[in-house]
């Protein structure tokens, strides 16, 4: 019995080669794209699964003001004491590590490398965290000042096979060599903790005054408690405490505490390592299970629409005593092979499409993971319920009709069978008209990101990290400038695209406890016009100012000239104009006066409002920002390179654009972007090839009605007209559907936007067009088709 009905069931494949071809082509694409998202959210969600205590860290965020102002900052930052003070105070705690990651260039056999993961950290690493330490002590590891854990591809690039442990690494710019104590396995891909490098934090030699205030807030706490529950109890006694610690410093410090499995998803703060927000999870999901249900409704709309034909073989079955069960296991069956059959195929296709897959979602994904468990349960759960859902209506309808009336040609195709064929024709093209208008609009989100008028110039900027202050920055400069395609160089500590550091600004009227948060960065006299800022009152800083402040006197406090943006001013109560000139203060210790305005710009991304900055003269900083015409600039850096062999030597020429950065703080907007496009183009194939399908079996089943219509003098158009003007109306259904779901969607989207574009009524209009030429189209070839057959083969056919 099984093995005829293997018999027929390839016999039906090889008898309709074309529906059987577009069965298998609709599962195997739209499962791909399903297992592929599949394997990104299975990373997603794993982050961090391998810590065991995991469920005990804590991660401490940083929240202050000051007295008078209610704006406030919050970040993932502490001073160096919040761990000290969480392990005295708080039995809850049971231990605290402190951390930062940096940038540092290591000098070896004569080469400067730059290792973008050298992590800082002090001696309770390993009790907090499950890197697996293959040499070394982990209590001790990283007690000792300049001490260093490399990961084996670290040790492996710069020791070969040799035992790292007891050598020694320097640093460019740094006579002290860090001793190797340890080797740790790599980190693993799906950690939000990433390094090459742990140096002992006690390399800082910090004095007594940092371990006393809580400024200088500068790195990353992380808590191990006792008990996983008491991260609630921890933060409610922390209010509290922080109100004594801060009486009489005019300004609030609260801690809060983030669950340390938490932070991948749903903290708005990156790890070590950057976050995905849980939001891009629940889309990337819905956009795959939209296509998997586009793809399962175009083989089970085919399979019921066609299961007319299967009538008489049916009816045949039952005379010869075929059971109900035995049909109905039968058209199961059928369903299961052609399942299985693009699952195979999905699975292979995935395989093949991984490594592009990774690259475009900048993920490590493993091709062994695809084979995991949850994956291939995924798989097992999609050939049950698309077996059942594409077999049981066939197989339940056929066979309850009467076997006698079947074979004299009394039976109809039933009317409930058009209805659900229609219902899921309307379904597939929701959801393809929902993706269309979301990709329309997240696609003009992101060109607006990418060309709206920030206030600043980001074009043919470079930007070049240095170390400290250089001596000879006036000499790079000059050097630098020697080359005409150079405007401008400025020495600065953060680039307008990402502008960092809480401060504090005042006006002598204000009351001494009065003070208003700002953000501040110290520049020199070209970062203006390196920056294309717009002056809109007074003037620049000058050279004159960045001397006044060097001043290393004493007994002698510097008067400082600051720039102010728009919003600045008005906190102060101030016109651009009035400021001009105006006595303020800036963290009260830097007294000075307003030399210029500038129009407001965007410093940080558009998810966040324009804030107050201030810009104060400073000789020094660790950024230069070399502002170039757009000629001749391959010509420009090969100039600035060989410069920067004879002025920096201690540093390899690493530099980067101004706008790549900007680009940076919208990468998962930018991915996001790409994946929509593909998906919404796939949803699209998938719902053509399922009109297709459609199309080819309607015209086959209403053959005889053309060639009676073409006897009767009907034109092609006219009977293109005749079997196009159901699905069309179809399409235009489903788009008055999908719309106002993809406005709201949207809508909300775009609220986590201070910035943003409105949705526009043509969007919608283009969308509607497109999907119903779309459908025409797929639609009109059959059409065609069947219009241009000859009538009379067509009226002898039985």
């Amino acid at each position: 019995m099984f093995r005829n009905y293997l018999k027929i069931i390839f016999r039906n494949f090889t008898r309709n080669k074309t529906f059987s071809f577009i069965n298998i082509a609709g599962l195997t694409i739209g499962l791909t794209s399903c297992l592929l998202i599949a394997l990104y959210i299975q990373q997603q969600l794993s982050f961090d699964k391998f810590q065991k205590n995991g469920d005990r860290i804590a991660r401490v965020i940083m929240e202050y003001s000051f007295e008078g102002s209610d704006a406030s900052n919050k970040g993932n930052y502490t001073s160096v004491r919040v761990p000290m003070v969480m392990k005295q105070n708080f039995p809850e705690v049971k231990d605290a590590v402190i951390m930062m990651n940096s940038k540092k260039i290591i000098r070896y056999n004569n080469n400067l490398v730059t290792e973008d993961n050298f992590m800082y950290a002090d001696s309770s690493f390993f009790n907090l965290f499950s890197f697996d330490l293959l040499e070394g002590n982990k209590r001790t590891a990283l007690t000792e000042p300049y001490s260093v854990v490399l990961t084996q591809s670290s040790a492996k690039k710069y020791f070969g096979n040799e035992d790292p442990v007891g050598k020694t690494l320097q640093l460019s710019g740094d006579s002290n060599f860090y001793k190797i104590t340890g080797l740790v396995a790599d980190c693993p891909a799906n950690s939000q903790i990433q390094f090459d490098f742990i140096a002992s934090f006690s390399t800082f030699g910090m004095s007594k005054e940092y371990y006393g205030t809580y400024w200088n807030a500068n790195y990353t706490t992380y808590l191990l408690l006792h008990d996983k529950n008491s991260i609630g109890t921890l933060q409610a006694r922390l209010p509290a405490f922080m109100k004594k610690e801060m009486e009489g410093q005019h300004a609030t410090v609260n801690f809060y505490l983030e669950p340390f499995n938490k932070i991948h998803l749903y903290s708005p703060y990156d790890a070590f390592a950057p976050n995905v927000s849980i939001t891009y999870i629940y889309i990337l999901a819905g956009v795959a299970l939209l296509i998997l249900i586009i793809g399962c409704f175009t083989y089970i709309n085919l399979s019921t629409a066609r299961s007319v034909e299967r009538a008489k073989e049916v009816s045949i079955r039952k005379v010869a005593g075929a059971q109900k069960n035995q049909i109905f296991w039968q058209f199961i069956g059928e369903s299961a092979v052609v399942c299985c059959i693009a699952v195979l195929l999905g699975l292979a296709c995935a395989a093949l499409l991984l490594p592009s897959f990774s690259q475009l979602t900048n993920q490590q994904l493993q091709l062994s993971s695809l084979f995991s468990l949850p994956i291939l349960g995924v798989a097992i759960l999609i050939i049950v319920i698309v077996s059942f859902a594409a077999g049981s209506y066939p197989a339940l309808v056929l066979s309850s009709f009467q076997p006698a009336r079947v074979l004299k040609g009394a039976f109809k195709n039933a009317a409930s069978g058009q209805w659900l064929r229609k219902s899921l024709i309307i379904f597939q093209f929701v959801i393809s008209v929902f993706l269309i208008v979301s990709t329309f609009i997240i696609q003009q989100q992101l060109y607006y990101i990418q060309h709206k008028k920030l206030g600043y110039d980001r074009e043919h900027v470079l930007v070049l990290p240095v170390s400290y202050g250089p001596k000879n920055v006036d000499l790079i400069k000059t050097e630098f400038k020697q080359n005409t395609d150079v405007k401008n160089v400025s020495l600065c500590y953060n680039t307008p695209v990402s502008i960092l550091g809480g401060y504090n600004m005042s006006k002598p009227e204000m009351p001494e406890n009065a003070q208003v948060a700002v953000t501040a960065n110290p520049v020199d006299n070209e970062f203006i016009p390196a920056a294309g800022l717009q002056l809109i009152a007074g003037e620049n800083l000058t050279e004159q100012d960045l001397k006044d402040v060097a001043n290393e006197d004493e007994n002698t406090q510097p008067v400082f000239h600051f720039i102010l943006n728009e919003s600045a001013t008005k906190q102060l109560g101030w016109t651009p104009q009035e400021a001009v000139g105006k006595k303020m203060f800036l963290d009260r210790s830097r007294p000075g006066y307003v030399r210029g305005v500038v129009k407001d710009f965007n410093f940080q991304s558009l998810r966040n409002p324009i804030k107050p900055v201030v810009l104060f003269p400073s000789p020094y900083g660790n950024t230069l920002m070399v502002k170039i015409t757009g000629n001749r600039i391959p010509q420009t850096i090969s100039f600035l390179q060989e410069k920067w062999k004879t002025l920096v030597p201690e540093r390899p020429f690493d530099y980067r654009f101004l706008d790549d950065d900007y680009n940076k703080l919208y990468q998962n907007e930018l991915r996001l972007g790409k994946i929509m496009n593909i998906f919404a183009s796939i949803a699209i194939i998938l719902a053509c090839i399922g009109l297709f399908g459609l199309s080819a079996y309607s015209a086959q089943q209403r053959v005889k009605e053309i060639g009676v219509r073409k006897v009767l003098g009907a034109t092609v158009s006219n009977i293109v007209f005749v079997l196009s003007r159901d699905f069309i109306k179809l399409a235009f259904i489903a788009a008055l559907i999908a719309f106002p779901i993809a406005w709201w969607a949207m809508h909300n989207w775009l609220q986590n936007y201070e910035y943003r574009i409105s949705i526009e009524w043509w969007v919608f209009v283009v969308t509607a067009l497109a999907t119903l030429l779309i459908a025409l189209i797929t639609v009109s070839f059959q059409a065609i088709k069947a219009a241009l057959s000859n009538p009379v083969k067509n009226l002898r056919t039985e």
